[in-house]
């Protein structure tokens, strides 16, 4: 029986040497996960159940199982390297064959825009709608990046907040507003918009005290008239050559406290207006007719502004822009992409707009060791793991996702170089065991 033993000992250490062996050379591996070699005992069957003086018959293999354990993350260059943070798997999938799971996320770019493996297969993940950018969750399909650019947007809605300075002097009404000549206004700033082409239409506002409380007539209000230009040339009136008698955009009246407006007069050819006297908020809507061209000598479209609101405070501070945003933009080409932690492709834009070309979607398992490993990084879902659970990055128990980074093996290459030289031992003990017995055998037949 001894020998038996020895031989079940010594195909069991070899097979712990191949385990180990397989670790250290994958110690490299991003996303590979270490294995055990697992051993369970024999004993032979009893005719009377009793097993109290026998003796085991040696070892076997019982299973080699892998140890998910989280490997360290380490920083790349490439935004398409991808880590899970976490529990989850990629999904990759051929288009014919089942997907298979990984958490090597190696990822680059095929000639066809899709998000792929060194291999091939193409992650998986929800797609998005192409003008809108919104995410559409369901049925996971490989992830396929825009390749073509963005339409531009016209400007429709023009925010301005600012404080005009108190304490500026007092001009005139009756004295001409020329925009080449800055005594004959307070302050300006200025707003790019866009029209249906995505050419850029350069709006300058012109600020003016108008009114003020005085020594001599304490009691007269703030007022301030507001001109704009587009591309240098007046909006009110439209097509007015060379600028000639510029009429306001609108005329804004402070309380005492400068902290809200009381009234706001739009220009008569303004018909769609709202002011809130008890907010002080308020919205003009109306057309910028356009002659002048831009800096490209092209002359852009007229623009529709329907909704342009002013924040507008009158403290004893200086001039001051706090915010000034607009909703159009040019047309633009794609020139970076990014990974959200959510798992959301982000393609970036040569104009500045960023939209939504995806999501990924990850797999997580009941029973993690029953996952049948296939080789190149790859696992495959069996019965004894259960069918995948997904849903995106940070979901749930879901890891999150890092860009530009990938997740480096777990295995600990001293512990595995220890195990080595244990197995080592364990496989010249059982050789002696073979030995011994055979040197008692060769005893027994010398016996006279």
């Amino acid at each position: 029986m001894s020998f038996q033993q020895g031989l079940s000992g010594l195909n069991a250490t070899s097979k712990s040497l191949e385990v180990i062996g397989n670790n250290i050379a994958n110690s490299g591996t991003y996303g590979a996960k270490s294995s055990r070699a697992e051993f369970a005992d024999f004993y032979a069957a009893s005719l009377n159940g009793s097993m109290a003086t026998s003796a085991g018959i040696g070892t076997y293999l019982a299973s080699i199982s892998q140890q998910f354990s989280q490997g360290s993350i380490t920083a790349t260059d490439n935004p398409l390297d991808l880590a899970l943070n976490g529990r989850g798997f990629f999904q990759v999938s051929d288009g014919a064959s089942p997907a298979k799971y990984t958490r090597n996320g190696q990822f680059k770019l095929d000639r066809d825009g899709y998000i792929s493996t060194n291999s091939g297969l193409k992650l998986l993940g929800y797609e998005a709608d192409l003008g809108t950018g919104q995410i559409k969750p369901g049925l996971a399909v490989p992830i396929k990046l825009p390749t073509g650019g963005i339409a531009p947007q016209a400007t429709s809605e023009i925010d301005v907040q600012l404080n005009l300075d108190a304490a500026k002097k007092v001009i005139p009404a009756t004295t001409p507003i020329d925009f080449t000549d800055a005594s004959t206004y307070n302050n300006a700033t200025s707003v790019t918009a866009y029209d249906d082409k995505g050419a850029p239409v350069a709006l300058t506002y012109y600020f003016r005290h108008t009114s003020g409380p005085s020594e001599a007539s304490p009691s007269d209000p703030d007022l301030w008239d507001v001109y704009v230009t587009a591309n240098g040339r007046t909006v009110f009136p439209a097509l007015a050559p060379d600028n000639s008698s510029p009429e306001a955009l609108a005329t804004l009246q402070f309380d005492p406290s400068g902290a809200r407006l009381t009234a706001f007069t739009p220009n008569a050819a303004i018909t769609d207006s709202d002011f809130d006297p008890v907010t002080g908020a308020n919205r003009l809507g109306f057309d910028i007719q356009i002659t002048a061209p831009d800096r490209n000598g092209i002359v852009p479209q007229p623009i529709a502004i329907g909704s342009l609101s002013f924040d507008v405070t009158q403290f004893a501070a200086p001039f001051g822009v706090t915010d000034m945003k607009q909703d159009g933009f040019s047309a633009g080409q794609l020139v970076s992409i990014g990974v959200e932690e959510n798992g959301i492709v982000t393609a970036r834009y040569s104009n500045g707009q960023t939209k939504s070309a995806g999501q990924i979607e990850v797999a997580n398992f009941r029973n993690l060791q029953g996952l049948q490993p296939l080789g190149d990084n790859l696992w495959a879902f069996t019965h004894a793991s259960g069918d995948p659970i997904t849903g995106v990055p940070g979901e749930g128990n879901l890891g999150v996702l890092q860009a530009a980074a990938l997740e480096e093996s777990n295995i600990d290459l001293t512990g595995e170089l220890v195990n080595m030289i244990t197995a080592q031992r364990a496989y010249q003990a059982n050789a002696q065991t073979i030995k011994t017995q055979d040197q008692v055998l060769q005893t027994l037949v010398n016996l006279r």
